[in-house]
């Protein structure tokens, strides 16, 4: 399918690996140019490397999404690499910290909702300019399951992506009519380096392998994931880029579940 942004400009944060990653590759793929991010140089130059057949076509800088100075450095990275985006994808993120509500400490509050909610808040108030000039752009953030049907044990990762929501909501109304338009995406445990290594710690905790972690913990703690299966980062990847596209024009302010048929438990 063609998407018709061939040329677009499009920033993927949290591009070093699993959703992230994929995303970057989907829209190379149609045309776009695309600039990566993520905090660690290393995963950053590996992921780029795996991408290595759309080199002339990629842009990439390491940027720490909860510090201030960071995310400015580049903005003007960026700005000096394309000019303008015509695409955000707020991909980047934590899981955070996790325990019941008592267990949880302030720092562990602060620095999730720094990560999740504000990481993306900067992200978008430092780009926002260049893409309201455009007359065409698109954002999306990649929200998750957990922001509509939180689990007690991770708390503050479930308030951060309930936030998400809201905040994209929010900026879909505010510039629609500038040809704006602001979606969500929300996953339901994807293979990605983070569930990796909660279903390490879970494999430890149980004395059990990998994969019977995935597998108790499809049976525990999501039986209603009707396909049984941990998603595919691309499966959820090519969800954005058809909302970074000219195909999505009549799609703004929307949610899209990604989630095997996951019904709500409370």
């Amino acid at each position: 399918m063609d998407l018709n942004i061939r040329d677009r400009k499009a920033l993927v944060t949290g591009a070093s690996s699993g959703i992230g990653l994929e995303t970057a590759r989907q829209l190379l793929a149609e045309g776009a140019v695309v600039v990566m991010t993520g905090p660690e140089p290393d995963e950053l130059k590996a992921a780029v490397d795996e991408l290595a057949e759309f080199k002339e076509r990629i842009y990439a800088h390491d940027a720490d999404i909860a510090d201030d100075e960071s995310v400015d450095e580049l903005a003007a990275s960026v700005a000096a690499d394309v000019g303008d985006l015509d695409i955000l994808v707020n991909v980047a993120g934590i899981h955070g910290a996790g325990g019941l509500f008592h267990e949880i400490s302030q720092e562990g509050w602060d620095r999730t909702i720094d990560v999740d909610l504000m990481g993306p808040v900067r992200v978008t108030r430092a780009f926002l300019p260049g893409l309201r000039r455009g007359g065409w752009g698109r954002i999306v953030f990649v929200s998750s399951e957990d922001a509509v049907q939180p689990y007690d044990d991770e708390l503050p990762y479930c308030a951060a992506k309930a936030g998400m929501l809201s905040l994209a909501k929010g900026l879909s109304r505010t510039y629609a009519s500038e040809g704006l338009l602001v979606n969500t995406v929300s996953p339901a445990f994807i293979a990605t380096p983070m569930t990796d290594e909660m279903m390490n710690e879970r494999a430890q905790q149980k004395g059990t392998s990998f994969d019977e972690a995935i597998a108790s913990f499809l049976r525990e703690e999501r039986p209603f994931m009707e396909l049984g299966r941990r998603g595919r980062p691309e499966e959820v990847a090519k969800v954005i880029a058809f909302l970074c596209s000219d195909a999505a024009s009549f799609v703004n302010g929307s949610n899209y579940r990604v989630d095997a048929g996951s019904v709500a438990t409370i």
